[in-house]
């Protein structure tokens, strides 16, 4: 156990402050402090000794150096039982500083909602992470606060050791504290490459706050947690049973396809973070309807994505196959009564969702795959007509809404649309050629109306056979990534066929 008997506070965020002041005044614990903090511990009728007259220095440079001071430093790094270190401070007349409670500058909140880089650059605390650093080193003999979270557990702590704390807590809140500061100086490091539009620094920190701890993994055997670079994830769960990692896995699948379509039209179906139907419609029953309609023996226990608001009449439809969870972009108070009828059913309002500029990581074993997220938004000019027919309108806007699917579907990915809807989807096959004969036989299985049908694959057909196979199905129209040797033979074909065929400069798999 270690007696504390003085206590260093320097705070930004000063929230729930009289609840650790009480403690500390029970214990009879002396109080230094700085700046703000000293002001609102004196406001709050505490007894307060302020840093400059404790070093006999005062704050310099507009109180950016405060508590950079040996005496601060020396009363928190040095080793008890060392009598050299008892040497130093008796001969310095410096004293023990056995507790520090300490938060930073608000770095994160001012980037989110500054841009002015002045303002961000005075807000990079240096003091606070110094002090935090010293005192979660010498954890043996210091005890060190850095959340409000954890001021109850302090508190507790006292109360319970009758003002001493334990080795173990103190080691718990030094492992806390050497995060805390690690979290801060990652943003700070971030802040600064993106400044200098450096993606891949040769020293890559990624930084997240926990959101919530998963019951398990994929599987029941694996452990599981969710974070977020952020302190929300930007969509709010308002109904039903705690997301698994599946779910959320899912989720993040069925969001990347929805925010990809033109607003207040889509509805995307979601199975195994694959869309397994997709379609855009104003008429938002039509929409859910059409994207169902692709593949609905799949549908059973996957996810819906509407980039609108849910009526009731769609909430009554919605109801009838057993979805695990329905995203929107906000509910009618009636649909969101009939959709909570469902115990179970997980409901999502995703009206402030949106995707950033973001990196997406692939971790294995000690090694970090790193890329740019495939968000390209597709224009005329990214696409080349290569055949002698020409695509009607209809067929170029099926074809661009087929391509754009093609990239959120695993790879070998085949699309087949009509009406901006997708009919059959083929996925994830080593052969691009099973995928066009499973994106075949999902449409016939499932779909009377094949007219005008048109084809996107994620990359170019390395054989004929691939396109043949799409021909032979009815398809009129296909897009495709150029880049085989053999693009002139595929060219060739399609002439002969009399299909129009566009090649797109871009490839999209998804692994």
């Amino acid at each position: 156990m270690k007696k504390i008997k003085t206590a260093l506070i320097s705070l930004s965020n000063k929230e729930n402050l009289k609840s650790i002041l009480k403690s500390l005044k029970k214990h009879h614990i002396k109080i230094i402090s700085s700046g703000g903090t000293y002001k609102e511990i004196k406001r709050l009728k505490f007894q307060c000794l302020e840093v400059s007259k404790f070093t006999g220095s005062k704050e310099i440079l507009n109180g950016r150096v405060k508590t950079l001071h040996p005496k601060i430093h020396a009363g928190i790094l040095n080793v008890r039982k060392n009598k050299n270190h008892l040497k130093d401070l008796k001969k310095n007349n410096y004293e023990n500083i056995d507790l520090v409670i300490v938060n930073f500058y608000p770095f994160e909140q001012v980037i989110l909602k500054s841009k002015n880089h002045n303002k961000i650059i005075e807000n990079i605390d240096i003091g606070g992470p110094t002090i935090v650093r010293a005192a979660a080193k010498n954890f043996n003999d210091v005890t060190v606060i850095t959340s409000i979270l954890d001021y109850e557990s302090l508190i507790n702590e006292l109360k319970r050791n009758k003002g001493s704390t334990s080795l173990e807590y103190r080691k718990k809140m030094s492992a806390k504290a050497f995060s805390e500061v690690a979290y801060y100086d990652s943003l700070i490091s971030n802040y600064f490459n993106d400044l200098s539009n450096i993606n891949f620094p040769q020293k890559k920190i990624i930084h997240g706050n926990l959101i919530e701890k998963l019951r398990y993994g994929e599987n029941p055997h694996q452990e599981s947690a969710l974070y977020s670079r952020e302190n929300d994830l930007k969509f709010k769960q308002i109904h039903g049973k705690q997301l698994s990692y599946n779910n959320y896995n899912d989720i993040f699948a069925a969001l990347a396809v929805s925010k990809s379509l033109p607003k207040n039209t889509g509805t995307v179906i979601i199975k195994h973070a694959n869309p397994c139907g997709v379609s855009i419609n104003k008429n938002k029953l039509l929409s859910f309807k059409s994207a169902l309609s692709c593949d609905p023996i799949s549908a059973y226990g996957g996810i819906v994505s509407c980039n609108y608001k849910i009526s009731k009449n769609l909430a009554l439809e919605l109801v009838k196959v057993f979805f695990e969870v329905i995203i929107a972009n906000d509910f009618d108070r009636d649909a969101l009564k009939i959709l909570k009828a469902k115990k179970n059913l997980r409901i999502i309002n995703a009206k402030k969702f949106a995707f950033d500029k973001f990196f997406k990581i692939n971790s294995n074993n000690n090694s970090l795959l790193i890329q740019s997220d495939d968000q390209k938004i597709f224009s005329k000019k990214d696409f080349k007509v290569v055949s002698k027919n020409k695509p009607t309108k209809s067929q170029f806007e099926n074809l661009v809404f087929a391509f754009n699917i093609c990239r959120f579907v695993k790879s070998n990915a085949i699309v087949i649309a009509n009406n901006k809807s997708t009919l059959g989807i083929g996925s994830g096959q080593p052969s691009r050629l099973d995928s066009c004969q499973i994106a075949i036989e999902k449409m016939n299985k499932f779909n009377e109306n094949q007219d005008e049908m048109v084809a996107a694959s994620d990359a170019f057909f390395p054989f004929v056979d691939g396109i043949e196979k799409l021909v032979q199905s009815g398809v009129t129209a296909i897009v495709q990534p150029s880049g085989s040797i053999r693009d002139k033979e595929i060219i060739k074909f399609a002439n002969q066929t009399n299909i129009a065929l566009l090649f797109s400069k871009t490839r999209h798999f998804r692994h």
